[in-house]
């Protein structure tokens, strides 16, 4: 099983950005898929974008759609989640996953990172 570890959260103002990394380790991403899913207070984990083990495919939710930008470095062991025009709503913990199929379900991810803050002000 592959180990995740999130960083780049923070606060910033409505229209700022931030720039996400989930650092793997224990395993080489590879051969994974990737994905980023967020989770509000009293709201269930939610998608947010997927890529896949070769950069070839992406998906992202309708929310963020031209605002986020998912990407990986393979040599890297490292996924990244780029995101602009952030807006109040998009306020949430953002995890991690990796999986062994294309995903874009939590259910079919197997390993998760702990999460990091984003905190979105008007």
């Amino acid at each position: 099983q592959v180990q995740l570890v999130e960083s780049g959260g923070g606060l910033v103002q409505a229209g700022g950005s931030l720039r996400l990394s989930c650092v793997a380790s224990g395993r080489t991403l590879h051969s994974y898929a990737m994905g980023w899913f967020r989770q509000a207070p009293g709201k269930e984990r939610e998608f947010v974008a997927a890529i896949s083990w070769s950069s070839s495919t992406t998906s992202y939710a309708d929310s963020v759609k031209g605002r986020f930008t998912i990407s990986r470095d393979n040599a890297k062991n490292t996924v990244y989640l780029q995101m602009n025009s952030l807006k109040p709503e998009d306020t949430a913990v953002y995890y991690c996953a990796a999986g062994w199929k294309w995903a874009t379900k939590v259910a079919d991810f197997d390993s998760w990172g702990q999460g990091t803050q984003v905190t979105v002000s008007s």
